[in-house]
């Protein structure tokens, strides 16, 4: 998206798109340095992956039984990220683990650091959000400050949750398997504690598996999915170390126009400067200029007579 002053242009922020909740989200939690995606198909399952991710972690059960539960929505989404913050190192450290049994993982650092700068910028958002809304209800006057600032944050997070969701903070930058991993350990450990439990929040007992089970085993089949593709048309494996995957480049946008064909340069094939390559006219015809400028050749008379 391009355009005028204002807009998202080239990937950079500028003042007034900071004020849209979308192009701030993308310039902060989609930043150049994570790896695009090299197969389209890939793309086509992270978004059903996101959708069943996003019911894991909110819990479709809160619209049902007495309408929308907003407190407890509000609480799930601080145990999601409880669980992002503890999940993620945990399960990015044991597989740092068994990718060191094949080589070093020194040159992982920078990605690393760049993913959990990440994680904690999520869910310091998202903590804070919760804050704001918790407090924005008895606010009194205030709430015409907060009012803004709690929208603004909420499509922030809505769509920062996007991003992070396909991405997993960037870790695809450490290894590609990462995020579709991570997305299905996390789906599980959010609901874990309602199959511990047995709560089905009211629901039959068909349903309520079908909202428990159903997001973690959807998350579970696409991520299954996605690590299969890229073993097999890409060699990228999940137990393989980083270093011994092939350099990928991603595909051009679809819109991209095509590279014309080479073609030399134009113009005097002699180079600058080079002048007419017979200076003094034409070799084969007659001398330059009007060969009868000195008068008559026949000594200013008629060869034929008078």
């Amino acid at each position: 998206m391009a355009g005028s002053q204002g807009s998202w242009t080239g990937g950079a922020l500028t003042a007034g798109s900071l004020w849209k909740p979308k192009y701030a989200a993308r310039a902060v939690f989609h930043p150049a340095w994570i790896p695009e995606s090299v197969d389209p198909a890939v793309e086509r399952l992270k978004k059903i992956r996101l959708i069943a991710g996003t019911v894991a972690a909110i819990g479709v059960y809160t619209f049902v039984e007495g309408g929308f539960a907003f407190d407890e929505m509000l609480e799930n989404m601080l145990t999601a990220s409880v669980v992002l913050l503890l999940i993620t190192p945990l399960t990015v450290g044991i597989m740092l683990f068994v990718w060191r049994r094949r080589g070093s993982v020194n040159g992982l650092k920078p990605s690393l650091f760049n993913s959990l700068k990440l994680l904690l910028l999520f869910v310091g958002t998202i903590v804070l959000t919760v804050v704001l809304l918790q407090s924005a209800g008895g606010a009194g006057f205030f709430i015409l400050v907060l009012g803004p600032a709690v929208l603004w944050l909420i499509g922030f997070v809505a769509r920062g949750a996007w991003h992070v969701g396909a991405n997993f903070f960037g870790t695809a930058g450490v290894h590609r398997c990462l995020p579709p991993l991570l997305a299905a350990v996390t789906s599980w450990l959010m609901a874990l504690p309602d199959l511990l439990t047995g709560d089905l929040h009211g629901l039959s007992l068909g349903m309520g598996v079908l909202f428990i089970l159903g997001a973690p085993l959807t998350v579970t089949g696409i991520a299954l999915l996605e690590m299969r593709r890229l073993e097999q048309r890409y060699g990228i494996r999940l137990a393989a170390h980083p270093a011994t995957h092939p350099h990928l480049t991603p595909p051009p946008p679809p819109n991209t126009p095509p590279v014309p064909p080479y073609l030399p340069p134009q113009g005097n094939p002699y180079g600058p400067g080079a002048g007419r390559p017979y200076p003094h006219g034409n070799p084969y015809g007659p001398p330059a200029g009007n060969s009868y400028n000195q008068g008559n050749p026949y000594n200013q008379g008629n060869p034929y007579g008078h």
